[in-house]
């Protein structure tokens, strides 16, 4: 059984490997490179890595005999992460060779923005080198970054994907800017939960938008929120503040959502605009240290 577009957590794959007893494995790629970059091999048991270099990319850069086909990591400082990094080399995950793409149709401006002049195409994705058989791990996400108030990075993909491991949130969409000193996040909520934890709590409301309107509620997912954000060991200012909370799905159909279920930012921030502007507002006035 193989695995791409979204990378598995170790758990799952466990799971899935006692569920249907046999081999899974987990491969990386991009429509740019020809779909797989690279895979798991078999017999490889180590769970958290997306695998070898495809063959067609040959060794990575600084492996014994690179080919003329390679994958490298390319220093990223704005986000602290460097090809000499200890224990493990971090880096842009960048491929060059025959699997990579001649160029997007019509569009050479775009295509100059992911393939430098030397020909390596630039995949926005951060990743490190396990040691043994030049395993990948992805870690990061270079593209979409953006800078707060007082000059940090923030790279939301990740932190939405921590978020996503709570129980209340189904699709979660962080935002900030560099008017802005602090992370505000629109959580798209499972229905379910939020109806089991308000019978819980013993709160009384006519229907879920009314629910998510409360302040009570509101509290509860970003407490969630806060601890999973202690256990995967993010930073302060890498934290929502502020969490607005609504029922409706991020979709293709409502334009938040790319044919490869990423989200469009440009787009859901204007959707989500007043909610935003709401969330700073209340912060402004009130204390936000979590």
């Amino acid at each position: 059984m193989g695995s791409g577009a979204s990378p598995l957590s170790p758990d799952v794959m466990e799971f899935l490997r006692v569920c249907f007893g046999c081999p899974v494995i987990e491969g990386y790629g991009m429509t740019e490179t020809s779909c797989v970059i690279s895979i798991m091999e078999d017999g490889d048991n180590l769970t958290g890595h997306v695998g070898s270099p495809n063959p067609a990319c040959g060794k990575h850069v600084g492996s014994p005999n690179p080919s003329v086909h390679e994958i490298k990591l390319v220093d990223v400082p704005e986000m602290n992460y460097t090809s000499e990094d200890q224990p493990y080399p971090r880096g842009e995950i960048c491929v060059r060779g025959p699997i990579v793409f001649q160029g997007y149709y019509k569009d050479h401006v775009h295509m100059r923005e992911v393939i430098d002049d030397d020909g390596w195409l630039h995949t926005g994705d951060i990743g490190l080198w396990l040691p043994g058989g030049g395993r990948l791990r992805i870690i990061d996400r270079k593209k979409n970054i953006f800078k707060l108030a007082q000059g940090e990075y923030i790279a939301p993909e990740k932190i939405e994907n921590v978020y996503a491991k709570c129980r209340f949130v189904s699709q979660c969409f962080i935002y900030g800017d560099s008017f802005n000193s602090c992370l505000v996040a629109v959580v798209s909520v499972d229905p379910d939960v939020m109806n089991d934890w308000a019978a819980s709590e013993g709160i009384k409301y006519e229907d879920l938008g009314q629910l998510c309107n409360d302040r009570r509620a509101r509290a509860a997912v970003l407490a969630d929120m806060d601890a999973a954000g202690r256990e995967a060991q993010l930073r302060g200012f890498e934290f929502a503040k502020a969490v607005t909370l609504v029922l409706e799905s991020f979709t293709l159909e409502n334009g938040l959502l790319t044919p490869t279920f990423k989200i469009k930012r440009p787009q859901a921030k204007a959707y989500f605009a007043k909610a935003i502007s709401d969330m700073y507002t209340e912060l402004s006035t009130s204390d936000p240290t979590p």
